[in-house]
């Protein structure tokens, strides 16, 4: 596993240099610690209130820990129709968490999200940015057990 502060040293002398590092600390860690983002004001000379501002402005992006597969339900007017609301429910009651929360073993986020751009195939859920298509509440079982 990278070290944050690797992670933002490598991304200094780059254009748009602290997001590509929050994206890079996103991708390792699944969220932004209080840590790195402190590290990241140092590294690009701002105030930490600007750095937690970058971090927090964007939906993507998380400055609290988070799961390891996180779980991303589409709830855009298309998914919508298609039965997004019951698949919610479902994936609500098989992981005992609400949208926003974890599981207690920090093994699953929850999140609701806009359209992610597949709405031929709805309703969609991503896990760790993956879109899965066509969803169904009966899929969820198979689907929640390949994530090992």
């Amino acid at each position: 596993m990278a070290n944050y502060k690797d992670i933002i040293a490598n991304c200094k002398d780059t254009k748009g240099g602290i997001i590509e590092a929050y994206h890079a600390l996103q991708s390792e860690f699944n969220y932004i610690s209080r840590e790195a983002l402190q590290e990241a004001a140092r590294v690009f000379g701002i105030a930490e209130s600007e750095a937690y501002g970058v971090a927090t402005f964007y939906s993507y992006l998380s400055v609290e820990p988070r799961g390891k597969y996180i779980i991303r339900m589409c709830e855009s007017a298309p998914c919508h129709v298609a039965g997004a609301d019951e698949l919610l429910k479902a994936i609500e009651a098989q992981l005992g968490i609400k949208a926003g929360e974890t599981t207690p073993d920090g093994k699953f986020t929850l999140e609701l999200t806009e359209c992610v751009g597949q709405c031929q195939a709805t309703p969609v859920i991503t896990i760790n940015s993956e879109p899965l298509f066509n969803v169904k509440p009966n899929m969820l079982g198979q689907i929640l057990a390949a994530c090992k």
